[in-house]
């Protein structure tokens, strides 16, 4: 079984924002394998179902992102689940282009205080990560208002496509491993 959890943040106001790239990742899964993310669970919303012949959650945590370890911890120890090869998180990356993918093994935070949070509360960082380009911050803006701010309509056609692509690596890895995964989608566009 394998747990998918896109991170993001609660509530109408950070919806379609560069931070909440991970909720729209795990939407789109959801859309196309037709799995209702409705459940309210481990402070969480989760949907159970099949990927590629394989069970699996999908899980957008509720907690805010900085706090998002809280629930992939809880997922984690319910599902008993191994989190160095059956966990799966998508978070938004700054340092990579609008629309570009890296799919990890395992890595630092990099930065990203939901990551942060969940190396903190797994107590090591060897999880799988779909880390979701965003653009580079301006020099003048701030980060957190960067990160909570919309897409311009380019950036949001290539996001949605690359939420796509992620859909497909997350495919990948269910249906071959990791480093075909990241063989496949690791490439600049």
């Amino acid at each position: 079984m394998y747990i998918i959890v896109g991170l993001g943040n609660p509530g109408k106001q950070y919806e379609n924002t560069r931070h909440n790239i991970g909720f729209d990742v795990i939407d789109r899964l959801a859309d196309k394998e037709n799995i209702a993310v409705l459940e309210k669970k481990h402070k969480a919303i989760i949907g159970k179902g099949m990927i590629a012949g394989e069970k699996c959650i999908l899980a957008k945590p509720q907690t805010f992102m900085n706090l998002s370890g809280e629930s992939v911890r809880e997922l984690v120890d319910y599902y008993k689940i191994d989190e160095t090869s059956e966990l799966i998180v998508i978070s938004d990356d700054i340092s990579l282009d609008v629309g570009q993918l890296r799919v990890r093994k395992k890595g630092s935070a990099g930065g990203h205080n939901g990551l942060k949070n969940i190396i903190a509360h797994l107590g090591h960082e060897n999880f799988i990560r779909i880390r979701m380009g965003v653009g580079e911050k301006p020099a003048s803006y701030d980060l957190a208002d960067y990160v909570l701010g919309h897409f311009t309509g380019e950036e949001r056609k290539k996001m949605d496509e690359a939420a796509d692509r992620a859909a497909d690596a997350i495919r990948l890895i269910f249906t071959k491993d990791v480093d075909a995964a990241m063989n496949q989608f690791n490439q600049k566009k």
